[in-house]
């Protein structure tokens, strides 16, 4: 049981009406059910009693939702009383599987920086940057997701992604030959998925659909031999090794990348969340986003710094 979840909790009571609890939190709706879901699942009782046009709190519920509220209330005078006693309040950075590894060299002398242990999928980081959870997250967001969540982005972090395939062979394949993975799990793999489904779209690459959480791990090495063909590696999986019966191969024409952004809001001031930012992305530069044949999604907040296809599709 999370802070976050009994967060939720108490504004789906209060407007009991997932969508505009949702909108109210800035978060995805089917992720708010499956929090409040969870939840229900950690206390072993009913929360609430829903159907298709109806939600309604179960007697349990109610009785409840003054404890919680009384947790948070708590939590808020711990959190402010620690700040007093520290001469600050910290900066609560969360991330998803990457972060730069002299994270802590960088940022010292600037902040208190606490990272956040709870790892979760760029879509929830963002959102719980929104919401106050948080301060910053590394993870990766579309331009849209900026504009909803009224967030800034500053790159910090690239992976060019490669191909992984059975046999030895380890030279280049196009990215019109390659298959990508999307998960039916769009609370795990929403980012991936809509990043998969634009490099399908922008390349010619093969979409496969899966449902096994396939997209990194033992799962997604099953998946490469089953296909016989070149399979695109998520960011998740960048540093996995691979079984001796499988190859990494580099993708060109193009090669895409992955980008890791540094969110904030907008309306950050506070020094030392600002001081951090600057800390962690002064001097970071473009990455290779800028180089010849490197390939972005037009909705990366970042996408202005690559170059446009090297080939028209379907073309070598």
């Amino acid at each position: 049981m999370e802070l976050r979840q009994l967060r939720y909790f108490v504004v789906v009571a209060e407007e009991l009406n997932f969508g505009r609890a949702a909108d109210r939190l800035r978060i995805a709706g089917p992720s708010l059910s499956q929090q409040i879901k969870a939840l229900e699942r950690d206390l072993g009782v009913r929360l609430f009693d829903r159907d298709r046009r109806s939600v309604a709190l179960t007697s349990t519920g109610e009785v409840l939702l003054t404890d919680a509220r009384a947790v948070l209330e708590q939590a808020d005078r711990l959190r402010r009383h620690a700040a007093g006693l520290s001469g600050g309040e910290p900066v609560r950075l969360g991330y998803v599987n990457w972060r730069p590894p002299d994270l802590a060299e960088q940022v010292a002398g600037v902040a208190d920086l606490r990272v956040d242990a709870w790892v979760l999928p760029s879509h929830a980081q963002a959102a719980r940057v929104a919401e106050r959870s948080i301060d910053l997250a590394i993870c990766w967001v579309q331009t849209a997701d900026l504009a909803e969540y009224e967030l800034e982005a500053a790159l910090i972090g690239a992976d060019e992604l490669y191909a992984v395939s059975t046999g030895t062979q380890t030279s280049a394949v196009a990215a019109q030959d390659t298959v990508v993975l999307v998960d039916a799990d769009t609370d795990s793999w929403s980012s991936w998925n809509l990043y998969a489904s634009q490099f399908a779209r922008d390349t010619g690459a093969r979409i496969e659909r899966v449902d096994d959480g396939g997209i990194t791990g033992p799962a997604f090495f099953e998946h490469v031999r089953r296909l016989r063909r070149p399979v695109l590696n998520s960011p998740k999986g960048q540093h996995a090794a691979l079984p001796p019966d499988l190859a990494r191969r580099p993708v060109v024409r193009p090669a895409p990348y992955w980008t890791w952004s540094l969110v904030a809001r907008r309306d950050e001031t506070r020094t030392a969340v600002r001081g951090v930012i600057k800390a962690l992305t002064d001097g970071v530069g473009t990455l290779g986003l800028d180089a010849a044949g490197a390939w972005l999604p037009h909705t990366d907040p970042h996408h202005p710094l690559g170059q446009p296809l090297s080939q028209p599709r379907g073309h070598p």
